[in-house]
This record gives C-alpha cells, sequence and structure tokens, in this order.
C-alpha cells in the first residue's frame, strides 16, 4: 500500500535540508517531498520584486493532489497560498513556526529585520542565529548549518525573498477564512518572532485549524525538537486520514 505524501516547504534563507531531522522521522508513514524555494539551494536566485505568489508558482509542480502540505516560517505562508488558490492539491495544511496577521509593533520589528539584512548581511545572520538558537540544546552541527546556509545565500535573493516574509501576511490576512482544509498551526512556546499567539491568531482565521504549543523550543522547532513536531503532525493527520 502506497504511503500518503508529505510536502515540506522551509523557510527563509536555508533550504530543502532543514528537514533532515524531521523527515527521517516522517518517513516512516509518508512519501517525503523537500523541495528548495525559488531563490533558496539549488535555485537561481530570487528577482526584485518576487511576490509570494511568484514562491509558490515555484513549487506548486512539486506538490502531488491531495498532499499533506507543511509549510515552515516563510514556507507556511507559501503553504496558506497554495491552500488558497490550489486546494486541490492540498488535503491538510500544517503552518510551523507561521506569522499571522502581524500588529503594528510586530510589522515594526520585522522591518526592521528587513532593513538590517539590506544594510550589513552578516549582522543579520548572526542575530537569526542568536534568536532561533540562544538557550537551546540544539547541537552545535546543526547550528554551523544554519550560519553556513544563510551565509551562503545571494544577499539580494534574500532580501527579495525575506521582504516577502515580512509583508505577505498582510496580503493573506484578509483571505484566510477561505482555507478549508483541515489545519494545524504549531510553534515553540519560546519563539520571539512566530510567537503563540501568532499561532493561535493564525488557529482563530481559519475554519477548521487547532494550534499546538511545543514547550520549550524556539524558532528552529523541526531541528530543535523533531519527535515532538513529528508527534503533533502524525496525530493531526491520523484524525483526518489513515496514516
Amino acid at each position: 500500500m502506497s504511503k500518503p505524501t508529505m510536502v515540506l516547504l522551509h523557510g527563509v534563507g536555508l533550504d530543502h535540508t532543514m528537514w533532515e531531522p524531521a523527515a527521517a522521522l516522517l518517513a516512516e508513514h509518508f512519501t517525503v517531498i523537500t523541495p528548495d524555494l525559488p531563490g533558496h539551494g539549488s535555485r537561481p536566485p530570487a528577482a526584485d520584486g518576487t511576490t509570494l505568489a511568484d514562491l509558490a508558482d515555484g513549487v506548486v509542480g512539486e506538490v502531488p493532489p491531495g498532499s499533506h502540505l507543511v509549510g515552515f516560517s516563510l514556507g507556511a505562508l507559501v503553504a496558506q497560498f497554495l491552500a488558497l488558490h490550489r486546494p486541490e492539491l492540498v488535503a491538510t495544511l500544517t503552518s510551523v513556526s507561521s506569522v499571522c496577521r502581524r500588529t503594528a509593533d510586530e510589522r515594526t520589528a520585522v522591518l526592521a529585520r528587513l532593513n538590517t539584512a539590506r544594510a550589513d548581511f552578516s549582522a543579520s545572520a548572526a542575530a537569526s542565529i542568536a534568536r532561533w538558537y540562544v538557550g537551546t540544546d540544539v547541537d552545535e552541527r546543526w547550528i554551523e548549518w544554519t550560519r553556513n546556509t544563510l551565509s551562503a545565500n545571494d544577499v539580494s535573493s534574500f532580501v527579495n525573498c525575506y521582504r516577502v516574509f515580512a509583508t505577505a501576511d498582510a496580503e493573506l490576512a484578509p483571505a484566510l477564512g477561505g482555507i478549508g482544509v483541515p489545519a494545524l498551526a504549531v510553534t515553540g512556546s519560546d519563539d520571539p518572532g512566530s510567537t503563540p499567539e501568532m499561532t493561535h491568531r493564525l488557529a482563530s482565521a481559519l475554519p477548521d485549524c487547532r494550534a499546538v504549543i511545543i514547550p520549550n523550543a524556539r524558532h528552529m522547532l523541526p531541528v530543535e525538537r523533531p519527535d515532538a513536531f513529528v508527534d503533533s503532525i502524525t496525530t493531526f493527520i491520523g484524525e483526518h486520514a489513515h496514516v
């Protein structure tokens, strides 16, 4: 019997290899697909003016109909866009460490990070490492992987994609009620950017969505707590499909 398909979409400045800790566990239940978003990994740099629709168009061919779609951070916004505009592709939607309907203060903070990335990319990458990992017990090799992956970005491409991350939640906000598939919103209790409050905000905005907060975890939830992350997904999907 063939396994159901799960597609995992990574975050800004990263690539498909961020999923390795979780994908190894998910492969027991699913056929796992981990594409690179446009402007990331082996893909060409993202052009000026890149939109959320462009990022979605760049991966839509790798999402088979009826997939369990999982997006992390920027990937969560892409996944939400696909659930809205290509619902035939999406059996369930999981938004991991996702922003949602940023407040004025939250938008000011992310736009400041965007400006830092434009002005001093090295400082931006170092700040991300600190925000994601300080105080965690993540293996140093994954912290070094993150540092190296961020540093390898084409700076203009990163900025173009980060601008989407910083602004696209406002684009999505009025349409979130149109997502009809069963949905899960999950984040770490200690994520300072994609906060538990945002996760509850997203769960309230979607017609059929539950919120799960993983204790003692920061932004890089699939790397920091892969077992708890996978448990949350398989429990959720198991209630909606045979897994």
